[in-house]
């Protein structure tokens, strides 16, 4: 009589078989999910890019020279000039635009609603509303009655004008004061 012993060699490569399938899908599955975790990177690390460089490049320029105007011999009165949306910017809401007037000595910020800017469209695209669209240029003109005797932009006086939009990165203009004026008198600064 033969004796019952138990015989695993089958159970054996059974086992190793399953296991091997076993790693195979837990692999597979471990892939599916870094590579969709890289996926899934890559498309917001491009969503950044494009965001960074929106709001690191100005959606406006300035179009043609800046001018001011003197109210004494050696005081300005009023700074011109005009803004056009750079190539490939988006419209900007001219309402919600700030500008900054700064010297050595003083800083004053204005809000469009103040009495001291006024923004006149010009040019035949005007379509009565408020965004600078493309084809657009806006005459914006900054009164200076903010700034005082001490603190006055006289002559040779450099000034910096910050225009900042809701959205994108600021436009600075920096300009110097003419060397000589006279009253009421209109000059294009460098």
């Amino acid at each position: 009589m033969s004796k019952l012993t138990k015989n695993e060699d089958a159970f054996t490569g059974l086992e190793a078989a399953i296991v091997l399938i076993a790693f195979v899908v837990v692999a597979a599955v471990f892939s599916y999910v870094v590579l969709g975790a890289g996926f899934f990177t890559t498309q917001k690390s491009q969503e950044v890019v494009h965001t960074g460089v929106a709001q690191a490049s100005s959606n406006m320029e300035v179009s043609g020279p800046v001018m001011v105007r003197a109210s004494t011999n050696d005081q300005l009165a009023e700074i011109y000039f005009y803004l056009q949306l750079a190539a490939g910017g988006n419209p900007v809401d001219m309402e919600k635009v700030t500008y900054t007037v700064s010297t050595i000595t003083k800083t004053v910020t204005y809000q469009d609603d103040n009495e001291k800017i006024t923004r006149v469209k010009v040019g035949s695209a005007d379509d009565g509303d408020n965004l600078l669209e493309p084809l657009e240029m806006m005459q914006i003109t900054v009164g200076l009655g903010d700034f005082t005797e001490a603190d006055k932009i006289d002559v040779n006086k450099k000034f910096l004008i910050e225009v900042k939009p809701d959205k994108g990165a600021s436009l600075p203009i920096s300009k110097t004061a003419p060397s000589s004026m006279k009253r009421n008198a209109y000059y294009e600064v460098n």
